[in-house]
């Protein structure tokens, strides 16, 4: 697949209610995932590592809400711009979150996922 049309399925998916699924459709065995964040979640190399902060952000939060925009593609990366209204589980909190996510490919895997937090 082209990178437009990994972006077009990534939304597609997102706007489906499959984001959870984008990963595992699309990441690269080598993976290498950037949070906007300190510690140790805040870069992750590897399928299993991405695979495992996924997990914990399934069981910590659900999503309300979520709005998708996009995909913006330019040469081998694309964004996807999110709205969301999450609930964190444990403590039953509402939190509004904006996240841009840029996404480089190779060979139609995500090989890098990069995320911008915003407010």
């Amino acid at each position: 697949m082209n990178i437009r049309e990994v972006a077009d399925d990534c939304v597609t998916m997102s706007k489906a209610g499959h984001s959870d699924q984008i990963g595992e459709k699309y990441w690269a065995d080598n993976i290498v995932s950037i949070e906007a964040m300190e510690g140790p979640m805040a870069r992750l190399e590897g399928i299993e590592a991405v695979r495992g902060k996924s997990a914990w952000w399934d069981a910590n939060h659900s999503i309300d809400k979520l709005e998708t925009y996009g995909p913006y593609v330019n040469g081998d990366q694309f964004a996807i711009r999110w709205v969301m209204d999450v609930t964190h589980k444990p403590d039953g909190k509402p939190m509004h979150m904006e996240e841009v996510a840029l996404y480089t490919v190779a060979d139609g895997k995500i090989v890098e996922e990069r995320f911008f937090a915003g407010s």
